[in-house]
This record gives structure tokens, sequence and C-alpha cells, in this order.
């Protein structure tokens, strides 16, 4: 996943149903001497709407709380989409605007308190590991880089076929991936990780070798492929915000039509649109685990 040198500014047209990190707050110094636990959170995706509906499916989100021992208080970090996530999987195609229009942005937000409740009732507050303070105040500058240069979010990991060394033609970047890049950094700061099983949710799309299409200017813009630009609003265009449930099932069919009997998908990766060839089994969710982290060498002297 590529990294950029600066966040954009919000276009206005992108409007969030749910205000992004409403009790959002800035990353606490800790005292270096403070001893931190560390927790792994997860629950089902828009629960606070749902319920457990989607915990049925497996599609959690990931979230990691800290406790201070100094102060008793207690913090979540998690990372999530500024305009839903809808807007960050597909585009609007607006009128007079030849290229699709992206509402898409995904960023860490920090606040006081942990909701047990919320974690606990259907999914899991668990500790994992210890830090220092020390840690933390090194783990908080991270974010901040991490947070200001990885700045798009990505639904849809690609791979060639469900098989467990498959190739992966594209990486999602969500919610968890920044927890695992997390653990990650803790556990490269000296962080020695409990041994529990933990799994995350991936959305997987099985796709032959995608075909680079280019970038917007050069499908869409004055120059650009006009065959090429049609077939690609054309595709998208099912995936409007929906009137009725009547449309969102006509819609619904187009989409299975277009991905499964027409084996296309067009993905908009890092700022550039590739074709995937589409292949069985075309979609799949899965749950699966993937270990906590272990120090890299160079810093398991510390």
């Amino acid at each position: 996943h590529r990294r950029f040198d600066f966040r954009p500014k919000t276009d206005p047209y992108c409007q969030a149903r749910y205000t992004f990190c409403p009790t959002g707050s800035a990353i606490p110094l800790m005292k270096e001497e403070d001893v931190i636990e560390v927790y792994r959170l997860q629950a089902p995706v828009w629960e606070f709407k749902y319920g457990d509906l989607l915990g049925h499916l497996k599609i959690m989100h990931d979230a990691v709380g800290f406790k201070s021992s100094l102060t008793g208080k207690n913090y979540t970090m998690e990372w999530y989409e500024l305009f839903q996530l809808g807007n960050c999987t597909f585009p609007h195609l607006r009128p007079g605007m030849d290229a699709p229009f992206w509402c898409n942005q995904g960023a860490a937000c920090f606040y006081e308190g942990i909701d047990d409740a919320h974690w606990k009732a259907n999914g899991t507050l668990v500790l994992v590991t210890t830090i220092s303070g020390t840690m933390f105040n090194e783990m908080a500058q991270w974010v901040k880089y991490d947070n200001e240069t990885g700045i798009y979010y990505e639904t849809w990991t690609v791979q060639a076929s469900p098989d467990k060394n498959s190739t992966v033609w594209f990486d999602s970047y969500e919610c968890s991936k920044f927890i695992l890049r997390t653990y990650q950094k803790l556990a490269d700061l000296g962080a020695v990780f409990r041994k529990i099983q933990t799994n995350y949710t991936s959305i997987i799309l099985f796709s032959g070798e995608p075909i680079y299409l280019g970038n917007e200017t050069s499908i869409f813009g004055p120059q650009g492929n006009k065959t090429l630009a049609a077939a690609i609003r054309d595709f998208y265009n099912p995936f409007k915000p929906h009137q009725s449930v009547r449309e969102f099932f006509v819609d619904l069919f187009k989409i299975i039509d277009r991905v499964i009997l027409n084996h296309q998908f067009y993905l908009f990766y890092n700022l550039e649109y590739w074709f995937l060839p589409m292949k069985s089994p075309y979609l799949k969710i899965i749950y699966e685990e993937v270990p906590l982290p272990v120090g890299s060498k160079a810093s398991s002297g510390i």
C-alpha cells in the first residue's frame, strides 16, 4: 500500500452519515515509568445499528485499548472510514463530471474510555501485552506518521485463488490492518505478546492477473480513452446510494451479473484503475487467524 506525503483536504461534497471520531482527543504523553495494559478489542461492524447480525457473518471491527496503571485511565484507539464504508468502496457518479468521484479516506481515532459493554457483549476484550510509558509514547509518534501517510481506505483483498499460499494482487487497508501494524510496532519496540488466538475478517475477491488501466487523467481526461471511461462508469452505476428496496435488488442482480457472468470488476487502488478478470469463487468473506507478532531481530535486545 502506497504512502502519501500528506492527507488531502476533504471535499465538502463528501458528507458522513455518522460523524467521524466525535469524542476524539490527542494521544496523551505517558510517564516513562508507567505500566500500560494493552487490550485487543473486536465487535461486529455496525453493531449499534444492526446488533449482532454482522457478527454471525463474522464481519468484525477491530480496535486496541490501553489502561494506565499510574492514572487508572482507559483509552481506545481504532482506525476507520471518514465517510462510512460505502463511500470507501464505491464512487459517486456526479452529473457533469466524467470521472467517478471518490469520498475515500480512513484515519485513526483516539479517545478516553473503553466501552466495556460494547466490546464484551458480542465480541472480545482481552489483555494481549503490557508496555512501558516510553513504549507507548514511541508508538504515539508512529501513529502520527502512519496516519498522515496512509490515508486511503481499501475494502478488498484481491488474490489469485482461495489457496493458503495464493498470490495476493492487492492487499486491503482497513481497521484490522491498522491494529496489526500497531501490534507489530509494539513488538518491534520490545512488547511481548501473550499466546492467544486472534482472528480477523477479510473480504476477498478472486481474480486472474490484474490489468493496469491508468489513472483518472489518462482515462477520463481530454486525451482519455472514451470507451474505457464509459465501461468504468457503467460498471459503477449500480453501486449508487439507493432510493428504494426494489431498486436495490434490481441493482444487486446487475452487480452479480457483471461480476460473475461477465467475470469483470474494476478496482480503484492507490488512485489508479485496474481491471480484474474475476474467477470462481469470485468473492469470499473469511475470518481467519493472524498470530500476534514477535519483535524484529534488531529490537530483541531492548
